[in-house]
């Protein structure tokens, strides 16, 4: 079969190969051929790896496994680890009566549960397997007992991890180190299926992990490993129990004599060294016992392994990560690294990779460390191997500092020249970020920058030079320095777009310092440059063939700005911007015939329009390109301009960016609620301030009212009138309409002639109901055919923030409702409490009603809460800041 599948030419002609191998196959099947049956499962499982479907073959796999002898379930074994895997759904058929007779008579088994799939539908014998692989578990032959342990460990679900445990916990202690061994591999799958059961298993580790056999420890420690992940539990108990065992192990394989069974170029089981090193770098993190009790053989693998082999080079790098893992050891941190410095100037690109990735982690811990191996790392830069040159690179960065930051950027700018143009764009943006973030003085960031410019200007980001320019604008005295210096640097590199915009906006403010040496250094030499060898930098930019939009719309701008400074090249710049007229490009034609008008015909004006540009915040600059939107407000915030600190209730007016630079000659202390009545054209009514006595602040309320378009009642003669968007009461910082109609220390008067108001339909004039506080409106809170509900408020003087609400219920209908119950929900930061309903039967229309009261308490009293309509069958009231939502009644209200 395998030859004439491999003679085939074609997909249709292997289909029509593999379609008659399976007949005969399902043919076999069908006469129960004993002979031939693991010949055919073999052929099955060559099918399956070219991914045709194999289904009907499950079950001789399971006759397979349950045949007597060793060969059949071999086969049977291992067509069950391909031909089926754990997420197949099948019924569950173990019980203890299968498990019983499963293994005295295995066919009848067999037989019985394949009727009973087949009856059922289930194509797939799954979870028979566990009867068949107990009984296997139990046999006599260990090697049987192999591939059952084998198959589980393949093919466990988590059904079968619950029954078989215990046989695997079991197989854990026995005689064969063989079975013992698979034993641990199945158990860490069992672990990985059902968590809960690591606790099992702690017990039967410990003895593992004193094993001499190196298959069984180093399977005990992987098992040891996964408990420790899965169970915290499990982790203390083996940090007490098996550390000083584990360290005892690693001593004795590391000065363990020549085993030509384990020895792998020179080295003792460097496989046992991994694994012990892993499971102690577990236990020793976070326990600075465990810790020290590991620091000596850490010490002594550092030392005598070998580093001229790929197997030592491997557990080095593991001891150098348990190193840095466990708690602080200091010396041990400092061989760690020298370990990882070797590992750089190894020639295998792979080490030096691992090496580097280690040292990125390493700086965080022992910064000085890492430092010594500093020109190792320059060098890892220059390295041809893409990789390592970005991780070299990325290292590099977290190793600058202040103290190192001009000898590491000499080294990389000097890289920069040679560099590769795939690397330049990565190695000119960390010097940037480096130049930017440590530079010690403004002239040393200036000559950096021209330097990174000059080499790969076009490799540099836009935010980088705007940087730049910010910064030179706030170096008043570097502004000749800044001039020449681009102007030396542009004549030896034209073709850097970046360089070219920074040196022609400096020529068009400083062009004039850059013509008469104003401020030399004692650092520079004098240069000669005339006023038309100023402007043919700027011409030679603009007619350069890879000038972009933007530079040569900066060059028409800095043309503008030379004409007023070189009169004597006012012509000439006019012939130069002319010629742009007729440009394609719509932003340079405008400008340009601009430009030429200005310079043509407005010159009593061009001098004060073109002068230079005022100094550029570099905070305001850093917020900006951090992405602050409001970084240039934040400081304003903390010292406004006029000297008046923001109000409290200003952030209406702050979204609206309205009154933010008011002068302070207005009224100090008034709220910024009145640019918003302003805004929306409410009429306000004036009013003066008392004398001797300061304003107090408007309430939060007022702007809210303003939105609600609510008007405010007529001025009054009086200063105590209760004016709803102009409270003048002392000593009120936040004051509600309710709390100036509830205040005890108004008026009767006033009281009766403003107590009543409705916020949806202006104010009111009743009069208010007797008792011991104010009274408001009632709510008809909800109304049908058959219910009415209303809701009446009232307050106590001496509790604001608690509301007495009685609910009546009314009946419409000529039903008699029975079991009546009222339910109320509200927010949490609300405590509302039910007294008893006066009855549970609501009688007909006219023959009465029930009554029930409510208390609700608003623990944020006083604060403003905004509300937005979402259902036009919401109903909204503002009577007090307190939100209730009565279910079922589709309302929604304040109280």
């Amino acid at each position: 079969m395998i030859r004439a599948i491999r003679a085939c030419k074609t997909a249709a002609e292997e289909r029509a190969v593999v379609r008659k191998e399976c007949a005969s196959i399902r043919a076999a099947v069908s006469d129960n051929d004993n002979d031939y049956r693991h010949r055919n499962l073999a052929k099955l499982m060559f099918i399956h790896m070219l991914g045709y479907p194999t289904h009907f073959g499950q079950m001789e796999c399971l006759k397979l496994i349950a045949a007597p002898g060793f060969p059949e379930k071999r086969i049977g074994y291992l067509g069950l680890m391909l031909l089926l895997d754990e997420r197949q759904e099948v019924l569950m058929l173990v019980t203890n009566s299968l498990k019983q007779y499963a293994p005295t008579f295995p066919f009848l088994f067999l037989t019985v549960t394949h009727m009973y799939l087949v009856e059922e539908g289930i194509s797939g014998p799954f979870e028979t397997d566990i009867v068949i692989i107990c009984r296997d578990l139990n046999h006599s032959n260990q090697y049987i007992v192999g591939l059952g342990l084998c198959a589980l460990g393949n093919i466990c679900s988590a059904e079968m991890a619950r029954d078989l445990a215990p046989e695997v916990e079991r197989l854990l202690q026995f005689r064969d180190p063989n079975i013992r061994k698979k034993a641990a591999l199945c158990s860490i799958r069992i672990v990985k299926k059902v968590p809960e059961l690591a606790e099992n298993f702690v017990n039967p580790v410990v003895s593992l992990l004193k094993e001499k056999h190196h298959g069984v420890l180093l399977t005990g420690i992987q098992l040891c490993a996964d408990l420790c992940n899965h169970s915290e539990e499990a982790l203390e108990y083996f940090r007490k129990k098996c550390t000083e065992g584990l360290v005892k192990v690693l001593k004795d394989v590391v000065n363990s004599p020549y085993a030509p069974e384990y020895d792998i170029s020179g080295i003792a089981d460097p496989f046992l060294h991994i694994r012990l090193l892993r499971l102690l770098r577990v236990l020793g993190h976070g326990d600075a016992d465990a810790s020290d009790s590991m620091s000596d053989i850490l010490a002594q693998v550092a030392t005598k392994t070998e580093s001229n082999k790929n197997a030592g080079n491997a557990i080095l790098y593991e001891c150098v990560e348990t190193i840095m893992s466990i708690e602080d050891v200091s010396g041990l941190r400092v061989l760690a690294i020298n370990i990882l410095g070797r590992f750089l100037s190894n020639r295998d690109n792979n080490i030096r990779y691992v090496a580097l990735n280690m040292l990125m982690k390493a700086v965080s811990v022992d910064d000085q460390a890492v430092q010594r191996h500093r020109a190792t790392i320059l060098e890892c830069v220059k390295d041809s191997d893409a990789s390592i040159r970005k991780r070299a690179l990325e290292l590099i960065y977290l190793l600058v500092n202040e103290s190192n930051v001009k000898a590491l950027t000499k080294e990389l700018i000097d890289y920069l020249q040679v560099s590769d143009q795939d690397f330049k764009g990565d190695l000119t943006a960390k010097i940037c970020s480096i130049v930017e973030k440590l530079s010690p003085d403004k002239i040393w960031y200036i000559d950096q920058m021209l330097k990174v410019l000059s080499e790969a200007g076009n490799h540099v980001k836009d935010e980088v030079w705007h940087a730049l320019i910010v910064v030179i604008t706030n170096a008043s005295n570097l502004h000749g320095y800044t001039v020449r210096a681009l102007y030396k640097a542009i004549q030896k590199s034209t073709d850097q777009e970046t360089l070219v915009r920074v040196a022609v906006w400096c020529i068009g403010e400083y062009g004039d310092m850059l013509v008469n040496n104003i401020g030399m250094l004692n650092l520079e030499d004098p240069i000669t440059v005339t006023e038309n060898d100023a402007v043919d930098v700027v011409e030679n930019a603009i007619k350069h063939h890879m000038s972009d939009l933007t530079t040569r719309a900066m060059c028409l701008v800095a043309l503008l700005k030379l004409s007023s400074r070189f009169p004597s090249c006012s012509q000439r710049i006019k012939d130069i911007v002319a010629q742009s007229k007729g440009s394609l490009l719509l932003e340079l034609q405008q400008r340009s015939i601009e430009i030429d008008s200005i310079i043509e015909k407005h010159q009593n004006i061009r001098s004060a329009l073109v002068e230079r540009m005022p100094v550029l915040d570099e905070a305001t600059f850093s917020g900006r390109k951090a992405g602050s939107i409001l970084a240039a407000t934040v400081t304003t915030s903390l010292t406004p301009a006029n000297g008046i600190a923001a109000s409290a209730a200003a952030p209406l007016v702050d979204l609206l960016d309205l009154g933010a630079d008011e002068p302070a000659a207005a009224a100090p202390t008034s709220s910024a609620g009145n640019f918003l009545q302003d805004l929306l054209d409410v009429g306000t009514s004036s009013f003066s301030a008392q004398s001797g006595t300061s304003q107090a602040q408007k309430s939060s309320t007022d702007v809210l009212l303003d939105l609600l378009s609510i008007g405010s009642p007529p001025p009054q003669n009086s200063s105590s009138a209760p004016d709803i968007l102009s409270l003048t009461q002392e000593n009120k910082t936040s004051i509600s309409p309710l709390d100036s109609l509830s205040s005890t220390t108004m008026p009767s008067a006033q009281t009766s002639s403003t107590a009543m108001m409705d916020l949806l339909d202006g104010f009111g004039s009743s009069a208010p109901l007797p008792g011991n506080g104010p009274a408001y409106p009632p709510i008809v809170a909800f109304e049908s055919s058959s219910l009415k509900l209303t809701f009446n408020f009232s307050k106590q003087p001496g509790s604001p923030q608690t509301t007495q609400i009685e609910a009546n219920f009314t009946n419409k209908s000529s039903d008699v409702y029975t079991n009546f119950i009222f339910q109320a929900a509200v927010p949490k930061f609300l405590q509302l409490h039910l007294e008893p309903a006066s009855s549970n039967t609501l009688p007909v229309i006219d023959n009465g009603s029930i009554t029930q009261k409510l208390r609700v308490t608003n623990s944020q009293h006083g604060k403003l809460k905004f509300f937005q309509e979402n259902d036009p069958c919401h109903i909204f009231v503002m009577l007090r800041e307190m939100d209730v939502v009565v279910p079922g009644s589709n309302l929604e209200f304040s109280v």
